[in-house]
């Protein structure tokens, strides 16, 4: 019984780390790299959330800053035709 309690918390220290991770990347990707970051974070916070993190706020932002990534990417497609951001002159 105490293995499975151990295996448990091991589980759950690396969906809380999954769940940071998601929130960094997805605010990472509104700056830069959003093709990359931004479904990153989207995989990391839902699979955290799925393995019940105690962190769950984190998961739902990283969720949502990935989701913007995402939006600002097709956004800058729509608006400029490129993937990346560039100061036109």
């Amino acid at each position: 019984m105490a293995q499975m309690t151990q295996t448990s918390r091991v589980a759950r220290a690396h969906a809380d780390g999954m769940a940071v991770a998601s929130f960094v990347l997805g605010l990472l990707g509104t700056l830069v790299l959003n093709i990359v970051l931004g479904p990153c974070a989207l995989v990391l916070g839902a699979v955290a959330l799925a393995r019940r993190t105690n962190r769950r706020g984190r998961a739902l932002l990283g969720i949502a800053l990935g989701a913007t990534d995402l939006i600002i990417l097709a956004m800058l497609v729509i608006t400029d035709g490129t993937v990346s951001w560039h100061v036109g002159g």
